[in-house]
């Protein structure tokens, strides 16, 4: 089957989106203006009869003083990644993109390798013997990703390799947790969470907090209590406008793309949150909260009842983004990882981020400076 790959519109794009369960919120049009440092194209992939069986959004980054660019696809494209010909959906990719200037390629293909269970990812933290999450025997396992990352590694693709101890890498992370809710009540998946989160989930109750929706004018309020958790979390906080610019983007595509989330208590807001949302996956995408009155317990408060209206919307997937796989006492992240795990839901592996140098000096000259940073 001949693949051909060329620009479609915003339209279009969304019209592909809108027809599957739903696609990464990196993935949609809307995407390309949050990020405002680089140049968004919507590419669509044809079939021979001119049927699109794939879209993606493509960031373009210029490098300075050259019109080259590295181009980058989020947790994209959207294609058929066990197609047995993938080749021919790749190759033209880069061609268009070597077309268009870029040097270097990155793409993030959202397929699933492994899964743990909450109760395998508690097993693991408790075993002296595990250092990562990878050390622990899965609860499933996909054979076909394996084969995929084999066939891209022999079409030239490398895989980027997480950075520093924390496992994170520069760009998307490779392992998130998710909460499974398809064919699940809300009562399945109270009765879910953990003996300690439902005691703080009535706790909060008891206390008094509560959790209401925020609007645009909020965002000021989550900004200060996201960047007193920067610091606490010894992170680099995003400004105010970028936040002001993903609300402005994501809700005029469509007025429920992302909503905002405050816990108050006694007048004040103790913890804040935005939530995404693209068809049937919803995710927890940033949150912030402070340390005073942690004893009334706000931060669960609020994800319950984000993780309540997720499934009032319908969500088959209530994603709470990255984790760290490391699982040693000594790492700042595994904290996060414990108030994850308590949701009950599944710590996910995907195939992670790839890389395709289309211009290898230049390439290199990337790797260097991004290895300095």
């Amino acid at each position: 089957m001949t693949i051909r790959v060329q620009p479609i519109t915003r339209a279009e794009h969304l019209a592909f989106v809108a027809a599957r369960p739903s696609v990464s919120h990196m993935q949609i049009p809307a995407w390309g203006e949050v990020k405002q440092d680089w140049r968004a194209e919507s590419l669509g992939w044809f079939d021979e009869s001119g049927r699109p069986v794939g879209a993606g959004l493509v960031l373009l980054r210029p490098l300075p003083r050259l019109k080259r660019y590295l181009a980058y696809l989020p947790e994209g494209p959207v294609i058929d990644w066990f197609a047995p010909d993938l080749e021919r959906w790749l190759e033209p990719m880069l061609a268009h993109l070597k077309a268009r200037g870029a040097f270097s390629v990155k793409m993030g293909p959202p397929v699933v390798v492994r899964r743990w269970s909450a109760d395998a990812v508690k097993a693991a933290i408790a075993d002296p013997g595990a250092r990562r999450l990878g050390d622990a025997r899965a609860t499933s396992d996909e054979p076909r990703a394996r084969d995929l990352a084999d066939r891209l590694r022999r079409m030239g693709w490398r895989r980027t390799e997480p950075g520093g101890e924390d496992g994170f890498a520069v760009g998307q992370p490779r392992h998130v947790f998710q909460v499974p809710f398809a064919g699940r009540s809300l009562e399945d998946i109270h009765a879910g969470l953990n003996q300690q989160w439902r005691r703080n989930v009535k706790k909060a109750e008891k206390a008094g907090v509560k959790v209401v929706r925020g609007g645009p004018e909020d965002l000021p309020v989550f900004y200060g209590l996201y960047t007193e958790t920067a610091e606490r979390d010894r992170f680099v906080p995003r400004p105010l406008s970028y936040f002001q610019r993903m609300w402005s983007a994501l809700t005029a595509e469509d007025p429920d793309r992302m909503r905002l989330y405050l816990a108050h208590h006694d007048g004040e807001v103790l913890a804040a949150a935005t939530m995404l949302t693209v068809g049937d996956h919803v995710w927890y995408s940033y949150g912030a909260s402070t340390v005073r009155r942690r004893e009334v317990q706000p931060s669960n408060a609020m994800q319950w009842r984000m993780m309540s209206d997720a499934h009032r919307l319908g969500a088959a997937v209530y994603d709470l983004r990255g984790i760290t796989d490391t699982l040693e006492e000594s790492n700042h992240l595994l904290g996060l990882l414990r108030f994850k795990v308590g949701t009950g839901g599944q710590a996910v592996e995907y195939l992670g981020e790839w890389d395709f140098p289309l211009n290898r000096l230049l390439h290199k000259a990337l790797e260097l400076y991004l290895a300095r940073r």
